[in-house]
Parts: structure tokens; sequence; C-alpha cells
């Protein structure tokens, strides 16, 4: 039996680490996954079946490609990070001021211009922006959606699904009256999301301690994780309706307010005919979606479901994945960016796992404008927690502009 080497599979970038040595790294695990998983191929194709071992080494490979990208992105967003108050006030900034007093001392004189009338505190306009930030680097679904900031609590957006009649006609014939066109009204209210981090008064009194910046850090992750899997699977029922929650349909019956999909003709699995097969569904998805759309599209599935797609090859034995060519960007699917999201479905029989489209035009997050926070240091002494809110909405805004797969008939 043949022995094959283990891969390591540890990946770490120190603060103000070489990102051209991961990038390094990642190339050559890549280049590692092809030839053990041509070695795999040719194993089948040989004798019907692989060395289990390889499949093992497989695994391991696409955790080291994972890690090695994940290690990249976080490298990526505390060297863009700045600091929003570096240890001393910014001179002229009297409500920050004010803000910090109330953050850690909980002051209230200076704050009345930034009371909300259900409690708590606006947060400085600089502090607000960095939560807003920190979501766009570690969402995946803000990176690449529409965004709109709003001051009502819902937002409505008329669109055209059809435009007017129009045709060719003689200089001197008659001209019949032609159907207007098609406006339909989507409305975006926004809900509720919350976040309650904690702290020690000697934390908070700490001299040194950038309230902004550490409210911006501790609510984030919370924030970005509940509204990314809302974006994706949220009902609308105190949340942002996600793109999987809408109605689909079979590509060729499409019709507005469904989403279109393309069936893999394989339950639970890409087809297992004749080699290219399991690729030319991929290849029918992305023609699924209009010109227009195509040019700015991406692909959206989580980690297990790209571990699959990186086996496949096209009809010239060229690997349709491929790493991404800069520490700041994206692996790529045929040529179009994948982007990672791990509240997308794993492969199972009729799961939605892979979908690609224009996100930016097809759905819209809405935000509402201002982040509150209410100190409270009485619930659970000897710490003080700060009730943190922010009001977002989101559901599809073009039917046309997302399209799916669907692993099954």
């Amino acid at each position: 039996m043949t022995k094959h080497a283990e891969p390591r599979l540890e990946t770490k970038v120190a603060a103000g680490g070489d990102l051209n040595g991961v990038m390094a790294e990642l190339m050559s695990a890549f280049e590692e996954f092809k030839s053990t998983n041509d070695e795999r191929l040719a194993e089948l194709e040989k004798r019907g079946s692989a060395d289990t071992l390889l499949d093992a080494k497989l695994d391991k490979l696409n955790a080291v490609l994972d890690g090695h990208k994940s290690a990249l992105d976080r490298a990526a967003v505390d060297k863009a990070r700045p600091a929003l108050e570096g240890g001393r006030a910014v001179e002229g900034d009297e409500y920050k001021d004010a803000f910090s007093a109330y953050v850690k001392r909980g002051e209230e004189k200076a704050l009345s211009v930034g009371s909300n009338p259900d409690g708590g505190y606006l947060v400085p306009a600089q502090t607000e922006t960095e939560i807003t930030r920190l979501l766009t680097g570690i969402s995946p679904m803000r990176a690449i959606c529409g965004v709109r900031q709003v001051s009502s609590s819902v937002y409505k957006k008329p669109i055209t699904v059809t435009g007017p009649q129009v045709g060719w006609v003689g200089e001197t014939a008659a001209r019949n009256q032609t159907n207007a066109q098609v406006i339909d009204e989507l409305s975006f209210p926004t809900t509720e999301l919350y976040a309650m981090p904690a702290a020690t008064q000697a934390f908070l009194d700490d001299a040194v301690v950038d309230v902004g910046q550490w409210i911006a850090e501790e609510v984030n992750a919370a924030f970005a994780e509940q509204e990314t899997k809302a974006f994706i699977l949220g009902d609308g029922v105190n949340k942002p309706s996600g793109f999987l929650d809408a109605d689909t349909v079979a590509e060729d019956n499409w019709a507005w307010e469904k989403l279109g999909y393309i069936a893999t003709g394989e339950e639970g699995g890409f087809s297992s005919g004749a080699a290219g097969d399991a690729s030319d569904v991929l290849v029918d998805l992305v023609y699924a979606l209009k010109a227009g759309y195509r040019q700015n599209a991406s692909w959206l599935m989580n980690r297990r479901t790209q571990a699959a797609v990186r086996k496949l090859k096209d009809a010239d034995g060229g690997y349709l994945w491929q790493p991404a060519a800069t520490p700041d960007g994206r692996a790529s699917l045929m040529g179009f960016p994948l982007v990672e999201a791990e509240d997308m479905p794993d492969i199972d029989v009729d799961s939605f796992s892979i979908a690609f489209g224009d996100f930016r035009r097809g759905y819209l997050i809405v935000d509402r404008q201002g982040v509150n926070v209410l100190r409270d240091p009485y619930s659970a002494k000897p710490y003080v927690l700060f009730y943190t809110t922010k009001r977002v909405g989101g559901g599809v805004a073009d039917f046309d502009a997302i399209k799916l797969l669907k692993f099954g008939e």
C-alpha cells in the first residue's frame, strides 16, 4: 500500500505577519490537493475504487486550504482596522467624550441630545461606522449584497417587473395602444438585533480603554453571525427574510417573486454519469443567469460544499476551483468569485446548497441609522452590561438576479 504524506494542518498569521508567505503555503497546498485528487481519479478509473488513505488525505488538504483562507481573511480585517480613540479623546468631539463617560462611569449629563425614547443612548457616529465596517469585513452577505441606510422603520422600493410594450411600425400605419409597464413595490421592514457585552468596572476605569472600539469589537461578531443566518435562511418573523425562504421554481418555469433553480438530476449529489457531467450542471447554472447579471455574479456555498466542488474538473481536465490570486482576494469557480457562508445548507437530498447570482442587485440589506447602548450596572454585578441594539431588515430585491442549484430531480 502506498504511504501518503500527512499535510500540515495548522495555519497561523501573527500580527503584522507575512501574508505573502501564507499565500505561498495556500498555493502549495492546492498543488498537493490537485496531485492527490488526480491520483484518486486515476485509481477510480483503473480499479473502480480508490485508496481510503487518499480520501482521508484529501479531506485533510481541504481543511488546510480552508485554514489558510480563514487566516488570510482574519489578517486582512485586522490590518485594515483603524483605532477610533487611540487612547485619547479627539479634540472638539464633545459627544464622543460624553459617551465615553457614560459607558465608563454612567454619567448622563451631556448625553440628552443622543437619548433614545426606548432607552439608552446613540453611539457616536465613528463607532456606528466602525460596527458596520467590521460587519462588512466578517459577514459574507454584507460583503456582496446591496446595503441601504434608512431613517424610518420600513423601506419601500418600487421595481419595474415588465417594461412598456413597444413595437416597429410603418410611417403611416396605425399605432395600436400598448400595454403599460408593470410596477411592483417591495417592502423591507427593519427589526431589532441586540447584543449584551459585559465588562468589569475595573476594565472600564482603565484610562487607555477605547470604549468605542471595545463596543464595536464586542458586538460585531455576534451581530454578523445572526445577520448572515437571517439573510440566508430568515423567515421574516422578527428577522429579515432570507433568500432561501423565497418560493422556488424550475428555471424553465421562472416567474417574478420566485427564485429559479437548476437541478443536478442526482438525489443529494452531482451527476454520477460520464466524466464532465458533474460540472455540466454548474455551466447550466451560470448561463441560467442573464448576461447583465453575470458581469457581477458570485457563487455562495458553505465550506463542505466547496470541498466537494474543489474536486471537479472541466472537459479538458482543468480544475474548476482556483485559490485566490492575492491575500485579500477570493477563491474562484469557473472564473467567478466564490463566497463562503457557513449558513448555506450542506449537500443533501433536494437541498439548495449552491447559489449563483448578482447579489448586489438580488438581495437588499436595510440598516436603520443609529446604534443604541443602554448601560446596566445592576443586573449582573460585578459586571456592567451594555444592551446594544440596531435595526436591520433584508429581502430579495430582484428575483431574476439569483439562481439556485438543487441537489435532486
